[in-house]
């Protein structure tokens, strides 16, 4: 009987080994498979190269990773922003390397090693200090700069449902990376809120097939009710409510003063 399901996180991820290229999921916090980072960061692995759309917010997941010292190179369309301060740090320092990769090139990276294709032509970036030197094609009249496909050694994802044969449901908009990033790395761990019986998940719904799912870990219920209804109230950069993190009226982030920092929480 096919079981994916890996209760023990920390067994779930013991096979991350040092040097590995990891992708992993979220569009800044919403979808970022936090508890999962935490264990890879208790695991311990390190020279790592990292495939995010950011560079981690606050210093909390991502940037939780990245200030251990455990990224050697981060992989990204969006590294910087108001609460990106430690990758910022260390990029300035010299401390870690960046390759910076165009929003719609990086996902279509992903998706296209998913699907068997080793590079595609896209206009995006032509005639960029990005691209320099990168092999350039017309088509129609137009320049396309060759861009090759973006494999990794593991997927980290956050879903939502999943059932024992791996097949994976997202909550709206915490999908963003997470279906390409699954078909794209050689073992994919997805993180969910809970495991249902097989069957229970509308076949028509399932952005992500078991086939592309090496192990799903239940991690429970965080700030969602059952039905799927936020309850955490406003939290700060780092996730915290604004009664005991940051006040998102008085007070001030790290980057600047005098900024609003709350939000309303996406997972």
């Amino acid at each position: 009987m096919i079981d994916k399901v890996v209760e023990d996180i920390d067994a779930a991820i013991a096979d991350i080994h040092d040097g590995a290229t990891v992708m992993i999921g979220g569009f800044g916090r919403a979808g970022q498979p936090v508890d999962l980072i935490d264990a890879l960061l208790r695991h311990g692995a390190g020279d790592l190269t990292i495939v995010s759309n950011n560079a981690g917010n606050g210093d909390v997941g991502l940037a939780a990773l990245l200030q251990a010292g455990k990224v050697r190179k981060m992989i990204c369309s969006f590294p910087r922003q108001n609460d990106s301060w430690v990758f910022d740090g260390l990029y300035r320092a010299g401390e870690i390397e960046l390759e910076l990769v165009p929003q719609g090139n990086l996902v279509e990276r992903i998706r296209a090693a998913g699907a068997g294709i080793p590079a595609f032509y896209s206009p995006t970036g032509v005639g960029t200090l990005l691209y320099e030197g990168v092999e350039t094609r017309e088509f129609g009249g137009r320049e396309y700069v060759l861009v090759e496909a973006l494999h990794a050694d593991f997927a980290l994802i956050q879903g939502y449902r999943a059932d024992r044969l791996g097949n994976v449901q997202y909550r709206k908009t915490a999908r963003n990376f997470g279906p390409p990033m699954a078909t794209a790395a050689t073992t994919t761990i997805v993180q969910v809120d809970e495991v249902v019986p097989v069957g229970d998940l509308d076949a028509e719904s399932i952005p992500t097939p078991g086939i592309f799912v090496d192990r799903v870990v239940p991690v429970g219920w965080r700030e969602w009710t059952p039905d799927g209804r936020y309850v955490g109230g406003l939290v700060d950069v780092n996730g915290q409510p604004v009664e005991t993190g940051i006040d998102p009226h008085e007070g001030h982030t790290k980057a600047t003063d005098h900024k609003p920092s709350g939000t309303e929480g996406t997972r």
